[in-house]
């Protein structure tokens, strides 16, 4: 067993996660507004979406990747129109209600993490990413190339989910710092930015 196929994908799942982008902003606002748990859970989304690319890429899965670019049109367009919805939502949510729903669906988890599943999900172009990266680092250039994909794939949850941790548990620190004003203008910044990336993925539509 080559651990260092385990390292490399960790190093590739953290840099992944790390980039800037719309499940970013909603994983930050929702833990500065529901808590570190909410916030934990819906990286923890994004990352079993990154595992799940991964392993498409990683285990060389033609048909699944196929179907998923014949159909990525109206995934791409399903994704824009709900970052858009849920980013005009956060803009229109004051602080009270937001912490009053979190005291209400605190058992609502699921939902948080479906939800960040399935919006990391509506970008098949990650695959091409991936099956570039996996080659480079030699995923199928060894005679036991299912082991080697295999601890890809668990190096890049691990590394997406190790990022999320630590977003989440930094954020959650100074999160009683944050005053309703603060609260506030955050929702309508966050919310800004997450509809604007859902604005972007109609507009980079090709039909």
């Amino acid at each position: 067993m080559d651990i260092s196929f385990l390292i490399r994908g960790l190093i590739f799942g953290l840099s992944i996660a790390a980039v800037v982008g719309p499940m970013s902003v909603l994983c930050m606002q929702r833990t500065v507004n529901r808590g570190l748990l909410y916030g934990l859970v819906s990286g923890m989304g994004i990352a079993t979406a990154d595992g799940i690319y991964g392993s498409i890429a990683g285990f060389g899965l033609t048909v699944i990747i196929s179907l998923l670019f014949s159909l990525q049109l109206w995934i791409h367009l399903l994704g824009g129109l709900f970052l858009i919805y849920l980013g005009v939502r956060t803009m229109l949510t004051k602080p009270a209600e937001r912490a009053a729903a979190a005291k209400a669906n605190a058992s609502n988890l699921l939902g948080a993490y479906v939800s960040t599943l399935l919006l990391t999900l509506t970008n098949p172009l990650t695959i091409l990413s991936f099956a570039v990266i996996f080659a480079g680092i030699g995923v199928g250039a060894t005679q036991n190339s299912a082991l080697s994909a295999t601890l890809v794939v668990l190096g890049v949850f691990l590394g997406s989910a190790l990022w999320w941790c630590f977003l989440t548990g930094s954020i959650s620190l100074f999160r009683k710092r944050f005053t309703p004003t603060w609260l506030l203008w955050i929702n309508r910044i966050s919310g800004s930015v997450i509809a604007i990336f859902g604005v972007l993925a109609l507009l980079s539509l090709r039909w």
